[in-house]
């Protein structure tokens, strides 16, 4: 009898143990349940850094024409021009290192067999560049003003087509890349902060992030000089109340 109740009381103990045990990981469960459920929330935000810098490189061509019936003459005005073109270089700060000659380009207009038919009245045509790569924004620009004077002594300048636009490059983006990336991240944590405050929620850690490409552009048209630098980042913060 003694050894019937003993076998019911542990059945009892047993049979509590069980309920308690179940009912504490229904509410462990459920609360798991809970948490998941509140990172599950989150708000995905932008942040744009903009800041403008100055070209550190201009690549400047300077194109010209020759005309000529005569082959030996056209190459013997080529060389003229581009010597007076340099010599006006050099005395106006551009250096040596700075300026290079291209090839100059030949065309032979009794050599084509289309277009019009009429007689050109020079049957050679030259075209050459001499490229000024340089540093020295600044200096060059100020060149640039004052080319016009060598049209006073015949040169015949073109800078109507692709080839002859100058070019100005930033080239420092590594050395601003880590300041911008900063801001725009924490451009996107303000944005963040302000949207958890006004919707009474709190704000949590990063639930994924992505940064945009930078791009550079002209500031404008009339300032290809002056650069702007631009990137985003995405930012997804988890919310909780």
């Amino acid at each position: 009898m003694q050894k019937q109740e003993s076998s019911s009381l542990s059945a009892v103990i047993l049979g509590l143990a069980l309920v308690l045990g179940l009912a504490s990981l229904g509410y462990l469960l459920g609360k798991a349940a809970v948490d998941v459920k509140e990172y599950e929330r989150s708000v995905t935000v932008k942040g744009l850094s903009e800041r403008e810098f100055a070209a550190d490189v201009v690549i400047w061509p300077i194109q010209f024409t020759e005309a000529s019936n005569d082959l030996a003459g056209l190459y013997r005005n080529i060389e003229t021009s581009t010597d007076k073109i340099r010599g006006f270089l050099l005395k106006n700060g551009v250096t040596e290192d700075e300026v290079s000659v291209s090839t100059p380009a030949i065309t032979d207009k009794s050599a084509q067999q289309y277009g019009n038919n009429g007689r050109a009245e020079f049957r050679y045509t030259a075209t050459q560049n001499v490229t000024v790569y340089s540093n020295n924004i600044d200096n060059t620009r100020k060149v640039m003003s004052s080319l016009s004077a060598l049209g006073k002594e015949g040169i015949v300048f073109t800078g109507g087509n692709y080839q002859a636009q100058t070019e100005y490059l930033f080239t420092r983006l590594n050395d601003i890349k880590p300041a911008m990336i900063e801001e725009a991240t924490r451009k996107a944590r303000e944005v963040a902060t302000k949207f958890a405050e006004d919707s009474n929620s709190t704000l949590g850690k990063i639930r994924r992030a992505s940064q945009g490409q930078f791009s550079i552009q002209d500031r404008d048209r009339n300032n290809p000089h002056i650069k702007k630098v631009r990137v985003v980042s995405t930012v997804e913060y988890y919310l909780s109340d």
